[in-house]
């Protein structure tokens, strides 16, 4: 590998690493909110926090869909 491929790669892998704790940093906020019903008193929950949850899911599901090749990301 060349000296400015190789400093390519390092660069790409820094700025990787640097995404993946922001990434990480974000699923671990989001579990423990989701570990709290997301602020919704189980008591109290209405439709909007329903569907709230169902587009946050989607949203989800299509990042997981991406990622693993599945759905309209197959191929």
């Amino acid at each position: 590998m060349t000296s400015r491929a190789a400093q390519n790669q390092q660069n790409s892998l820094a700025a990787f690493l640097a995404r993946k704790a922001e990434f990480d940093a974000l699923l671990a906020e989001l579990r423990q909110a989701s570990d709290d019903h997301f602020g919704a008193d189980p008591e109290a929950v209405l439709w909007g926090e329903t569907a709230w949850l169902a587009d946050a899911s989607r949203t989800l599901r299509d990042i997981a869909d991406q990622h693993f090749g599945r759905g309209e990301y197959a191929g």
